[in-house]
């Protein structure tokens, strides 16, 4: 008889996005003459940027001739691409166009790394935090079953809230894998060098590693802030880092990421053996993936050229206008509103203590806005919801009208 994996069946309800599309489709079927305008989810709205969408066009063409038609590709990815973000985004970090690795989306990456761990391997979480860590962990075998406060054993969680300034403290029990995200999601905080440094030298003495999602830092703005890890130094020995033309440059329906392994990283096996992590993580790659479509690695390479960093550039300011003006707006109305500077997410405590799923219920039916409940991330995110910048600006000016005359 076929056995399935009993660890799905640990999962608690359904993923928080498919959750949320039922509520608001529910809605929509009910109230056909209202307009709802969603900043829940983080999909983009403003389409691709006329570099972009003219090296698609070029890639697609190519495919229709025999002397330039492109069949699989390297799984890696096209050494054009690999190289354009090694020259542009780490240049002199040590990262070379070998340390990346070309895929359809950082979610992927993020969720399938745990595959080339063991199962023993101790996983800490930042609390609140994307959900797909905590899942991934849990349907890899290596939590217990959820208890009633919404952890699960077997994960060290680490909360974030406003009394740290949602940020983690080192946890007592040591793990193996850490994940932390920055800028955050969904509280769109974002770490110093000193916080970075105090996680890389932790993971150096904990022989751990970090796995960093650093899918927002084209948002950030102020010139202290790391874009990514590896500007930390000795941080290439114990870091993986997770990226996405995804909200920088539209390509959610489109599909294209890449995850950065250094040369140097190391894990062990259980005789206490050195093993490159990119080396595995290479083998996974080549077994599971057919790599992805030149086209596409065509369109990603052109955002990295002269008209296209500044036609990208144009779109992350429009988001991050749109995130200043919600922050402002909700701050007006007395929210207590934090992120939204060096983020795309602005994350808002409700008032008078409402849950985070109740509110999301007042806010759809009496305001027809759409946006993400803070326990969806977490525990620690119940009382706190997340309102995504990736909208057209009207619909954040009326969002914000709306949401003004709550009552």
């Amino acid at each position: 008889m076929a056995l399935i994996n009993e660890n799905y069946l640990k999962l608690q309800a359904g993923y928080l996005f498919p959750e949320i599309g039922r509520r608001v489709s529910e809605f929509i079927a009910a109230n056909p003459d209202k307009k709802v305008i969603k900043m829940g989810i983080g999909d983009v709205t403003q389409p691709l940027v006329p570099s972009v969408l003219k090296a698609f066009h070029e890639g697609v063409d190519e495919q229709g001739t025999a002397a330039s038609f492109k069949g699989y590709g390297p799984e890696q990815g096209y050494a054009f691409l690999r190289e354009t973000i090694a020259d542009n985004s780490f240049a002199g970090l040590g990262i070379s166009a070998d340390d990346i690795f070309i895929s359809d989306g950082s979610k992927c990456d993020t969720g399938n790394i745990q595959e080339i761990f063991g199962a023993s391997n101790k996983i800490a979480i930042c609390d609140p935090v994307y959900p797909v860590y905590a899942d991934t962990t849990v349907m890899t075998g290596k939590t217990g079953v959820c208890q009633s406060n919404g952890y699960y054993d077997g994960i060290i969680y680490m909360p974030c809230n406003k009394e740290n300034g949602f940020t983690p403290e080192l946890p007592t029990e040591t793990p193996d894998l850490i994940f932390l995200c920055y800028p955050n999601n969904p509280t769109g905080t974002v770490a110093s060098k000193e916080e970075l440094k105090k996680w890389v030298d932790y993971a150096i003495k904990n022989k751990a590693i970090i796995l960093f999602d650093a899918a927002y830092e084209a948002f950030i703005t102020d010139k202290d802030i790391p874009h990514s890890i590896y500007e930390i130094e000795g941080a290439r020995k114990v870091a993986i880092e997770f990226r996405s033309f995804s909200k920088t440059a539209g390509f959610t329906g489109t599909r294209c990421a890449f995850t950065v392994i250094p040369k140097e990283l190391m894990a062990y096996d259980s005789k206490g053996n050195t093993h490159a992590v990119r080396n595995l993580w290479n083998r996974r790659h080549s077994t599971k993936f057919n790599g992805v479509s030149y086209p596409v690695q065509k369109a990603a390479a052109a955002t990295f050229t002269k008209e296209g960093k500044k036609e990208v550039q144009d779109i992350i300011n429009y988001y991050l206008d749109n995130a200043k003006i919600m922050k402002q707006s909700l701050s007006e109305i007395g929210y207590e509103v934090f992120g939204g500077v060096n983020s795309p997410y602005v994350w808002a405590k409700t008032k008078n203590n409402m849950s985070s799923w109740d509110f999301f219920d007042k806010v759809l039916n009496e305001a027809n806005v759409v946006g993400t409940p803070g326990s969806g991330f977490g525990p620690s995110g119940e009382g706190y919801f997340r309102f995504s910048a990736f909208a057209d600006r009207e619909n954040v000016i009326e969002a914000m009208e709306r949401v003004k005359n709550l009552k």
